[in-house]
């Protein structure tokens, strides 16, 4: 017994389980869209060409997005290549903002405001999942969680973020002047 999480059928069937248990989120007009999301709507140098990410699935408030980690993408230790903490973070905030995007309606755009990556085990080359969903939707913030698991299943990091909604057109208070005494501009306050 080497103390990892292995994807046994009674893993998976507890994973899908609780994966199913969690409360359903509605999809967004953007859900609809997912050709305009998905990664054959991007060129290089975009990172989904360029790492070469695919979606696995795709659900309201919730997607899985793959990725071949080949040893090009790591640094060597004394226990073989591990693959670099910032790649790991990357796949994980693409699971997270994906599933974010399935619950935006079209006249709404999103920025990460915060994210927090916990690094369980070294993340190792072959095939990482990131699967990535909503844990709570409100008017202007969406909470995501996402777990990233190795080719045998096991949870090599998961990670929480805070998404800020914004609206998709317009500037949104980024680069407006703040007022005269200090106070954010009129559209960027709370």
């Amino acid at each position: 017994m080497t103390g990892h999480l292995r994807a046994t059928p009674a893993v998976m069937r507890e994973t899908l389980r609780t994966m199913s248990d969690r409360p359903q989120i509605p999809a967004g007009e953007r859900f609809a869209d997912i050709d305009q999301w998905d990664h054959q709507r991007v060129k290089p140098p975009h990172i989904w060409a360029t790492l070469g990410y695919r979606r696995v699935s795709w659900e309201p408030g919730s997607t899985e997005v793959a990725w071949d980690a080949t040893e090009d993408y790591c640094f060597p230790s004394a226990g073989g290549p591990i693959v670099q903490g910032g790649l790991v973070t990357a796949l994980l905030d693409a699971g997270m903002g994906g599933a974010c995007w399935t619950v935006l309606d079209r006249d709404q755009a999103f920025l990460t405001a915060d994210l927090r990556v916990e690094f369980l085990r070294s993340a190792r080359p072959g095939t990482l999942t990131a699967r990535g969903w909503v844990v709570r939707r409100t008017r202007r913030v969406v909470f995501c969680a996402a777990e990233l698991r190795d080719s045998e299943g096991v949870i090599v990091a998961s990670s929480r973020c805070t998404q800020v909604v914004l609206p998709a057109t317009g500037r949104a208070g980024r680069y407006e002047q703040p007022a005269a005494d200090g106070a954010p501009p009129d559209d960027a306050r709370g």
